[in-house]
């Protein structure tokens, strides 16, 4: 993926696309998107990113970023400044959303973390050096 470059998301059920923006090595989601892909309101998603960063979870600083963007107000394209999530947020937000396709993100989420894994030890030896040196990093 390329700087700047915007690739489409599409649910599995294919009910739900839309662009992403690939920015800085991530993904980047307005308010708008997340609560269209975990198909929620705007204000429960809100809520959540909200408590990802007062737990300290996740850095704002690191994780949002403004970009512009151009949309369609009656009948006149008008360019806005939006607030968007990095994939962190994203993932956060997913992991703690109450809804159907909340609960497929994380069963997503879980089976490309397990094969992450599985071939990440499968590629090196597992000895307790390195079982004691990945494990210190939670």
């Amino acid at each position: 993926m390329n700087k700047g470059e915007i690739i489409l998301y599409q649910s599995q059920d294919g009910t739900t696309s839309f662009d992403v923006i690939v920015e800085k090595e991530t993904v980047w989601l307005p308010l708008d998107k997340m609560a269209e892909l975990f198909q929620r309101d705007k204000s429960t998603i809100s809520r959540h990113i909200k408590n990802v960063f007062e737990e300290g979870e996740l850095d704002n600083n690191s994780t949002v970023a403004n970009f512009a963007t151009v949309q369609m107000e009656g009948n006149r394209q008008v360019e806005r400044c939006l607030e968007y999530f990095n994939l962190d947020v994203i993932i956060s937000v997913g992991y703690r959303v109450k809804s159907q396709r909340g609960t497929q993100f994380r069963i997503w989420a879980n089976k490309i973390l397990k094969d992450y894994v599985n071939v990440s030890y499968a590629n090196r030896p597992c000895t307790w050096n390195n079982i004691q040196k990945n494990s210190s990093r939670f």
